[in-house]
């Protein structure tokens, strides 16, 4: 099974680029963040032509996310993070797909840092803490995986000092960050390469893709029984070096197959 997450960075002009992958990655889940399309607007026809079923939750010019699957139906649990009723941005899906409980987030920017960008970012990683801690103790494998905009360690960046101005970076999201791997949640890519530079972003100017002068901020974490079925992980930079990309590559994991069914 193998599983990704890809923030396209607007999902109507970069729906080649997506298809492309598709076609070369054959992976079996996806989650996608940053449609930056309203609910009517998402190519499902497209998708569901390149074999993948879908679902998902959008909104106009910003946020936005998704969740592919051709290995089975999409049993959606949950659309919205949990904790404020009055909170609009679309940000987190969750469903049951293959045996399977993925949930989807897109976590806030939060710049400028402070400010109140960088407190609604915070409360968001409290409100995601609170409703993953229910989700790990699950007895089924769970993927919460997405773009955390969260630079987790000093391993993660080109050069650190680029970044100690950026919500990104700042030690509160750092923490945050850590909270979640104090849950037990286990980060996939730096636990089977915990000595390795991988990036997962790379911005457009100064040729930082092709300098690999990058950040890993899309991640994918697992709660023990997922990360007992861990097989493999890493980024598909391919994908970074097309025309007309998004600024992010997809980050995957395999995990080993089972019979198990997700019960919630």
């Amino acid at each position: 099974m193998k599983i990704a997450t890809y923030n396209v960075n607007g999902i109507g002009g970069r729906l080649p680029i997506l298809l492309r992958w598709l076609a070369l990655a054959e992976p079996d889940i996806v989650c996608l963040q940053e449609l930056k399309a309203p609910q009517d607007k998402f190519p499902e026809k497209e998708i569901r032509d390149a074999g993948y079923d879908a679902i998902w939750h959008g909104q106009s010019r910003w946020n936005g996310v998704a969740m592919l699957s051709r290995v089975g139906e999409i049993h959606e649990t949950r659309r919205g993070l949990p904790g404020d009723p009055h909170d609009e941005q679309s940000r987190y899906i969750e469903a049951a797909v293959g045996g399977i409980l993925v949930a989807g987030l897109y976590l806030p920017n939060g710049n400028p840092w402070p400010g109140p960008k960088f407190d609604y970012k915070l409360t968001w990683m409290e409100r995601l803490h609170g409703h993953l801690a229910g989700l790990f103790e699950l007895d089924a494998p769970v993927v919460a995986c997405g773009d955390y905009n969260v630079i987790p360690t000093d391993l993660d960046v080109y050069k650190p000092e680029n970044w100690k101005d950026d919500a990104l970076y700042a030690p509160e999201a750092q923490a945050a960050y850590r909270r979640l791997l104090d849950q037990g949640w286990t980060d996939a890519i730096r636990h089977l390469h915990p000595d390795e530079r991988i990036y997962s972003f790379w911005a457009y100017w100064r040729q930082s893709f092709e300098r690999n002068a990058g950040i890993r901020i899309d991640h994918l974490l697992l709660n023990k029984p997922a990360t007992k079925r861990l097989r493999a992980a890493g980024v598909d930079t391919r994908p970074r070096g097309w025309e007309k990309t998004s600024d992010h590559a997809p980050a995957w994991i395999e995990l080993a197959a089972s019979e198990r069914r997700v019960r919630r």
